[in-house]
């Protein structure tokens, strides 16, 4: 891999907060963002982060954003054979816990049929629903929220 894609992959990493599977000698080597801005190791590394307090759901920035986490998730078993998730989020169940229901959206198979369970596709929440921390951005941007959802 080329040395600057390397060094994108690693921030991608690092953004992500999957950054604790590598040793932290890749992390130390420099990241730099897409457009070659140095970003501190130190500052990208996951564990330097907050979880946001417990509150009331984040608002979106963009339209089809999955919702972001207002809660911790530290210690939440999603495996095959269980989701902690649905303790709560479980249509049979968000009203006595005043948790978000699960959207129908997870509930359609590939062919957009009706499934009686929430599809394997989105079983696993933390693929796109992620918890919000005190991480700021690497870059600075001019991101605009969707004009819909001003």
């Amino acid at each position: 891999m080329k040395k600057p894609a390397r060094q994108c992959v690693i921030a991608l990493i690092a953004a992500l907060g999957i950054g604790a599977c590598l040793p932290s000698a890749v992390l130390a080597e420099g990241v730099r963002s897409i457009r070659g801005n140095e970003v501190s190791a130190t500052e990208v590394a996951p564990g330097n982060f907050k979880p946001i307090p417990d509150r009331a759901p984040i608002p979106r920035d963009y339209v089809q954003q999955p919702p972001l986490i207002p809660h911790k998730i530290e210690g939440y078993e999603i495996s095959k054979n269980f989701n902690r998730c649905m303790d709560c989020h479980a249509w049979s169940r968000y009203q006595e816990t005043g948790a978000t229901k699960v959207s129908l959206t997870h509930f359609k198979d590939r062919d957009g049929g009706e499934l009686s369970n929430i599809s394997p596709r989105r079983y696993f929440c933390v693929q796109c629903h992620v918890p919000q921390t005190d991480a700021p951005p690497l870059v600075s941007n001019g991101f605009q929220r969707a004009d819909g959802l001003r």
